[in-house]
């Protein structure tokens, strides 16, 4: 595999090399899983596509509304907010 330089500021420069020494790899290895955890735009919307197919077939039985799209924002709301969850 052949090398390539990739120009950065020294502060990120040591931000990679700090964040790789704590993993116990190499900056190059590193990169390289950044790089492949990270999706492309059109990687995230195949996904949504995909994850709308699968939800429209085995949970809701009909497409896929705004209404359920804002139902399901408003119970994530809830969630991160701490009015929804753990039973006290």
């Amino acid at each position: 595999m052949a090398d390539t330089t990739i120009k950065v500021d020294p502060v990120v420069r040591d931000r990679l090399q700090e964040l790789a020494r704590d993993r116990g790899m190499t900056m190059r290895d590193l990169l390289t899983e950044l790089a492949g955890a990270t999706p492309t735009k059109e990687e995230l919307r195949k996904r949504y596509e995909e994850t709308k197919a699968y939800v429209e077939e085995h949970f809701l039985g009909r497409p896929y509304t705004e209404e359920d799209e804002k139902a399901g924002e408003e119970l994530w709301a809830g969630i991160v907010s701490g009015n929804i969850g753990e039973v006290q």
